[in-house]
């Protein structure tokens, strides 16, 4: 295969790929749900192989999975898994704070003060999805601004998990009270004081982790979702 071949179909795959998990976050892919290559391409008004090459790299991210004969899956992970993920993502996060503290300013405050009053405004119109995206919105805005790839890098494979599973897949709970959680850790961030900041965070997650082990009953067995045929 020629070099610039290889290249494009490269990028044409991440393209997919973004697609694909965008409606997995956006909940047009609840967890169980099918994603046929066929209506995806199709809809993408791409062949078959990029679509399958994406599938491939968000089964290795954990987010689908792939079954002979049976295609891909939205994978529903394990209540253990989604809360070692929240203890993981509080380390991340108080890292990320520590690098990124010495530099944020008023301005950045201000950006993550905006997804905070999104967030509050979607959890009272009771909007899932737009609560959700808010709320990676204001962690991820600090993640970027630590300024180190690697890290924006994992915190990125377990972001989804928090996105899409809690809401989707854990309902339940009061969605203002824990859209106002992040306040303590933009005050933290405005105080300017590093001990104080990564103290926040991880008890920012220590609620969120212990709301979800409360929600979640790992003997209750999932209900399927309807394969919608719906498009990314």
């Amino acid at each position: 295969m020629p070099a610039e071949t290889a290249i494009s179909r490269g990028v044409l795959s991440d393209a997919v790929k973004e697609r694909i998990l965008q409606g997995i976050l956006d909940g047009t892919y609840p967890p169980g749900s099918r994603i046929v290559e066929t209506r995806v391409a199709r809809a993408l008004g791409t062949s078959q192989a990029p679509v399958r090459e994406a599938l491939r790299d968000l089964e290795a991210l954990g987010v689908v999975e792939i079954a002979a004969f049976r295609g891909a899956r939205v994978r529903r992970p394990s209540r253990n898994e989604l809360l070692e993920a929240y203890v993981v993502r509080a380390e991340l996060e108080a890292m990320a704070a520590r690098l990124a503290l010495p530099c944020l300013t008023a301005e950045d405050h201000d950006h993550m003060a905006a997804f905070l009053d999104e967030m509050m405004r979607a959890a009272e119109a009771g909007d899932t999805v737009g609560e959700a995206t808010a709320d990676a919105a204001f962690h991820g805005y600090l993640v970027e601004r630590a300024g180190n790839g690697t890290l924006r890098r994992v915190w990125s494979q377990l972001e989804p998990y928090s996105r899409t599973y809690i809401n989707m897949a854990v309902p339940g709970g009061d969605r203002r009270q824990m859209a106002a959680l992040h306040r303590p850790v933009l005050d933290a961030l405005r105080s300017g004081d590093t001990t104080l900041a990564e103290a926040a965070i991880r008890a920012h997650f220590l609620t969120a982790r212990a709301s979800l082990a409360e929600r979640w009953s790992e003997s209750a067995d999932p209900v399927p979702a309807p394969d919608t045929g719906r498009n990314p």
